[in-house]
């Protein structure tokens, strides 16, 4: 699943090669991943693209027509195929294409069981009714910790399904709740409403320093590496059944929400009742 990290990286790349390029072509395989009947992506084309930008785990280009909103979804991605770079050899379905003057592209693919990946032309990124939803972004220079709390409240909320609701904080997917989880040494099921002040220090710091530290880590890679990249750095997500870098307890796996999830039972015991 993208998250914020890799998909800030993903616009930065994004943003330093099309910004100022003009849009000869936008070429859709999937016409189910376009959300806006009356406005769509080939209108774009002849527009001059002015900016590239994150919103949570959505990739916005502005250009001189509006903005191309792409919802990346549970296995959505955009490859970067240069001018000069050869063709082929990537076996993931593409879905649409955004062709460059001087042909170079941004392919927009799905190689999940059903699809997820939208794309919309709005006026503004708040056009998108899941972007105008988001909550406030942990990797937001101006996000506080006052921001933080209000997304927690006194809610009867398992932590890691909190962490992961766009609506309360946006960007953070089932790995990195993993890995914030770990860090602030809370298992998953635990409700915001029974963490006490050092738990919410615990869970604020591990949140902002674990997203801040992995946006460095991955800048500057490619977009074809950062999903690797984000695998390779990862301490207890998808390493079931392997050591505790920090304890040397056994990883366990456990299914959350319908999907993989994995803890240190000795980082993260259950907390006592009352």
């Amino acid at each position: 699943m993208p998250e914020s990290p890799e998909v800030q990286v993903l616009v930065e790349f994004l943003d330093e090669q099309i910004k100022g390029c003009v849009i000869a072509d936008v070429d859709i395989a999937e016409f189910r991943i376009v959300k806006t009947r009356d406005r769509v992506p080939a209108s774009l084309v002849g527009a001059r693209i002015t900016a590239v930008r994150r919103f949570g785990k959505h990739v916005g280009v502005a250009t001189t027509a509006g903005w191309l909103m792409i919802g990346l979804g549970r296995n959505g991605w955009i490859r970067w195929h240069g001018a000069e770079d050869p063709s082929g050899g990537d076996p993931a379905p593409e879905v649409a294409r955004v062709v460059l003057e001087g042909e170079a592209m941004m392919r927009l693919v799905d190689s999940g069981d059903f699809l997820a990946v939208t794309a919309s032309v709005v006026d503004a990124p708040t056009g998108v009714a899941g972007v105008a939803a988001l909550g406030p972004d942990p990797l937001s220079s101006d996000f506080l910790r006052e921001d933080f709390e209000r997304a927690l409240g006194s809610r009867r909320k398992q932590i890691k399904a909190l962490l992961q609701e766009q609506t309360s904080l946006a960007g953070i997917g089932n790995a990195y709740s993993d890995e914030i989880l770990h860090r602030a040494r809370l298992p998953h099921a635990v409700h915001a409403a029974d963490l006490d002040a050092d738990a919410r220090d615990r869970l604020f710091h591990a949140t902002v320093d674990i997203l801040k530290r992995a946006v460095a880590d991955r800048r500057g890679l490619p977009p074809d590496r950062l999903k690797q990249a984000k695998v390779e750095a990862t301490v207890v997500h998808g390493r079931g059944g392997q050591a505790c870098p920090v304890c040397g307890t056994v990883i366990i796996d456990q299914v959350f929400a319908g999907a993989s999830a994995q803890s240190c039972p000795h980082c993260q015991p259950e907390l006592a009742d009352g």
